[in-house]
């Protein structure tokens, strides 16, 4: 007796519904606990005394420890399995977000962001390497994109929830930046001990596969492995399409930490408010637009199997976003301005990564996404850093802003020589993927 034929279509929408919500949960407290000193700002500067420049120093720090222990975690994760890493770096990155209640001087700042770093180290390119395990390459864009949405989400959910927290300032002796930092660290801890029983490392391990369903995910796997670009790691970290990746990555990166860091406080200076409950309201609606665009963009890619045009004209429609948010008169323009920048720097994200995943695999792929992710973090030191120094340098408070939407034209036109210059492969529009079911 045969068995019926199961559509690779409806294993990896099964595959989704399974893995995709809990990736995505995830993601958004990892990117809420990286980026939540944003709603801090103004109120922890008051309470400390921290210089803008040493708080620019202090959020970039995070990506130099970040960036240190990038490869090695990657590796350590395609070695011990994802349930036992992703465990390992939620409780770590946790209890060192909890612990910036300590952080009362500029030393002590600089210390805990560093920690911080260095305990999340491997989270975001674990997630992608995890992700090649059980999605083919035609059907990873829109698995990104939707684990993708964490970044906005986190802003979305966390916004209101961290202006609500910074009310509570007073309430039991902390300060309403302490109760924020202590409350969304504690939820990594929980996330990071349920993700240890939720998880399954690859296919073969997850009992809610049947056979057949696993027989067709193989094949669709092993056929790609086939396809793929077989090196040695360290050949793959030293190749110039790597470096290529990386220069592009950490130029997006960039790009984006210089919109998140700033975002809140930019939305205060238009609302002529204080960060608190509403400015976190009204602070979610960049991120709203951004969830919106990523998945439609990233769909139309899948669909269309074109990668490289939308994703430059992502980073283009950034790049003008942010430009313009320096420069509008009015708030309503002003939030228009930074609902585009948003959309642009989140959505090419999970379009870029589809080429490291498509290109690399095995060790050589934990080590090259790991590189990629590595490199790519010192945008998020840089954004910050060279912000502060333009606006000083040129006595603008618009010429951060100006110099970071530079990069992004770099960096969309660096996307748009992808495939000739580096990959030297035929463009995807040539090739139709079928379409998929999640």
């Amino acid at each position: 007796m045969t068995t019926p034929h199961v559509s690779l279509e409806r294993v990896t929408g099964k595959i989704a519904r399974r893995l995709l919500p809990f990736l995505l949960l995830m993601y958004v407290i990892a990117f809420l606990d990286r980026a939540n000193v944003s709603f801090a700002k103004a109120a922890f500067q008051a309470d400390t005394g921290l210089s803008d420049a040493a708080f620019a120093l202090g959020a970039g720090l995070f990506f130099i420890g970040y960036a240190l222990l990038e490869v090695p975690s990657n590796l350590m994760l395609h070695r011990f399995g994802a349930k036992v890493w992703m465990c390992r770096i939620m409780v770590t990155w946790g209890f060192a977000s909890t612990a910036m209640i300590f952080a009362h001087t500029e030393t002590s700042f600089y210390i805990l962001r560093f920690l911080l770093g260095v305990a999340e180290a491997g989270f975001f390119p674990g997630v992608i390497l995890y992700l090649t395990y059980w999605f083919p390459d035609q059907t990873r864009a829109k698995a990104m994109a939707i684990f993708y949405f964490g970044a906005p989400l986190a802003f979305i959910v966390g916004s209101p929830l961290s202006g609500l927290l910074l009310e509570l300032d007073g309430f039991a002796n902390w300060h309403g930046w302490q109760w924020m930092f202590a409350v969304e660290g504690l939820l990594a801890v929980v996330v990071g001990i349920w993700a240890y029983y939720y998880l399954d490392d690859k296919p073969k391990d997850a009992a809610w596969l049947n056979p057949d369903e696993l027989r067709t995910l193989s094949q669709a796997l092993t056929a790609q492995t086939s396809a793929s670009h077989a090196t040695g790691l360290l050949n793959t970290l030293c190749k110039p399409t790597t470096l290529y990746l990386c220069a592009i990555y950490c130029l997006i990166q960039a790009s984006v930490y210089g919109v998140v860091f700033y975002l809140p406080s930019q939305i205060a200076a238009l609302m002529r408010s204080k960060v608190g409950l509403q400015v976190g309201i009204v602070s979610a609606i960049p991120w709203l637009c951004a969830l919106i665009a990523t998945y439609k963009v990233c769909a139309w890619a899948d669909r269309h199997g074109q990668r490289r045009i939308p994703a430059a004209l992502c980073l283009l429609t950034g790049g003008l976003g942010i430009a313009a948010s320096a420069s509008v008169g009015t708030p309503l323009l002003g939030l228009l301005a930074l609902c585009a920048a948003a959309s642009g720097f989140i959505a090419v994200q999970p379009l870029f990564w589809t080429y490291p995943t498509k290109i690399l695999s095995g060790p050589a792929a934990a080590g090259g996404i790991g590189l990629i992710n590595s490199i790519g973090a010192l945008g998020g030191f840089i954004a910050p850093n060279l912000r502060q120094w333009a606006e000083v340098h040129f006595g603008s408070p618009a010429a951060g802003l100006y110099v970071l939407a530079g990069l992004t034209v770099l960096a969309a036109a660096m996307i748009l020589a992808l495939d000739r210059l580096v990959l030297n492969a035929p463009h995807p529009h040539r090739k139709r993927p079928a379409a998929n079911s999640f």
